[in-house]
């Protein structure tokens, strides 16, 4: 599995409903994302994984680390974060949802 379901989802099943395979359950309220049925939206007409660029916090679905270190230096980087001033929320959503949007624009425009 490649991606996971963080503490900063909001539990706004938005992730849920965009999954195009039903990979994200919901049990006991928590979101969990189910191994067995992600396929990261590769090899689908999606250019990014839908749980990610569906979620309104752009922090509720956060990509698993392959390796110790890599775990080590995310989890220590959100630490760092978490006690620095963070934006606003609707401003991270906004920065988030323009980045998005001007990724697959120049995607359409490339080809």
């Amino acid at each position: 599995m490649a991606y996971k379901i963080t503490s900063q989802c909001i539990s706004c099943k938005l992730c849920a409903s965009v999954c195009p395979v039903g990979a994200i359950k919901i049990i006991d309220g928590n979101h969990w994302i189910d191994p067995e049925l992600c396929t990261n939206c590769v090899d689908s007409v999606y250019s990014v994984p839908q749980c990610k660029a569906g979620c309104p916090t752009c922090n509720g679905c956060k990509k698993q680390p392959n390796d110790y270190w890599e775990s080590w230096f995310d989890t220590y980087n959100n630490i760092v974060k978490n006690l620095k001033k963070e934006p606003d929320y609707w401003e991270t959503w906004f920065n988030c949802y323009s980045q998005k949007y001007s990724e697959q624009l120049q995607k359409l425009n490339s080809k």
